[in-house]
């Protein structure tokens, strides 16, 4: 006799599943027969065969009453146990397909709400309006315990941590470059350095956000003092005095995508090559599945994260 484990997954799309579940149900096989709307000799038959395969019977049949033995009583939690897993999988096929309602909540950077996400949520509703998008605008450290604790089905973020409890579901890497108003200086540079944008007025990210240690970073390894002329946690704010010509600010191309497509700013890559790239990744919990709308809102990122890429 094969093992169980051997025998199950050769006949899990196989009716005998559901008769048998049926059987024990409804205490007959004539009542299974019944309920499934099928000849009670189909049933009967589908049933010999299993315990034939089995080398051992499921029933005892004893006052022309079915009692289960010992070895059914196994096979039947077994049964039951896969047609409760096919039919979640099933319904999660079906939110999928048609994604009727859901509610999926993204954790992210104030920078990331403002530039990525705004027509990409559009987007995505525009496709499901059933679901409901819940955006958290958090440091990296409230990205990071939104999804640990569950608040948030994903975040997204830049230089998340590598946490063991996450997995990460893209990840897509951005480098620093100036940004200026179309008539500064550095505008119709191809490129340029840090060394460079230091002679004139910056426009930093706050100490608190990712970015500014790589950009401190960079400008330690080259020996540049640095005076910022503004600091500040708003991208929003950066973008907007590097758009009236107060200075030039140092951001990735993703924080200004939008300014860039209106021609209010210009991105001018930098050079260096001790400036380190702004690793973007989604991550949601490892050990925890997705619901359906979250799924779909993972896929909605990932793809957008690989068009702006490309």
């Amino acid at each position: 006799m094969r093992p169980l484990s051997q025998w199950l997954p050769s006949v899990m799309h196989a009716r005998v599943l559901r008769y048998l579940d049926e059987v024990v149900r409804r205490g007959s096989i004539r009542r299974a027969a019944e309920h499934l709307h099928v000849a009670p000799t189909a049933i009967n038959r589908q049933i010999l065969e299993l315990e034939a395969e089995l080398g051992a019977p499921l029933f005892d049949r004893i006052n022309r009453r079915l009692h289960l033995t010992p070895l059914g009583e196994m096979v039947l939690a077994h049964v039951r146990q896969t047609l409760r897993e096919h039919e979640a999988l099933q319904a999660r096929v079906a939110e999928i397909k048609g994604a009727r309602r859901g509610m999926v909540t993204v954790a992210t950077t104030s920078g990331l709400a403002g530039s990525l996400l705004p027509s990409l949520v559009h987007d995505f509703r525009q496709h499901h309006p059933g679901i409901v998008v819940r955006v958290a605008d958090l440091p990296v450290a409230g990205i990071v315990a939104a999804v640990e604790q569950g608040d948030a089905d994903l975040g997204l973020g830049y230089d998340l941590p590598e946490v063991a409890a996450f997995r990460v579901m893209a990840s897509r890497d951005w480098s620093i470059g100036a940004v200026v108003a179309p008539g500064h200086p550095l505008a119709t540079q191809p490129s340029t350095r840090l060394a460079e944008c230091a002679g004139y007025p910056l426009i930093l990210p706050a100490p608190s956000l990712s970015i500014r240690a790589l950009v401190d970073d960079a400008f330690a390894r080259q020996s540049v003092e640095v005076t910022s002329a503004v600091e500040s946690t708003s991208v929003v704010l950066i973008q907007r005095l590097a758009a009236a010509g107060a200075g030039v600010a140092l951001l990735n191309p993703l924080d200004v995508m939008d300014e860039r497509a209106r021609g209010a700013v210009v991105f001018v890559p930098l050079r260096d090559s001790d400036l380190r790239q702004q690793a973007l990744r989604m991550v949601a919990r490892a050990r925890a599945p997705l619901s359906p709308a979250a799924e779909l809102m993972a896929e909605r990122i990932g793809t957008a994260l690989d068009g702006l890429f490309r």
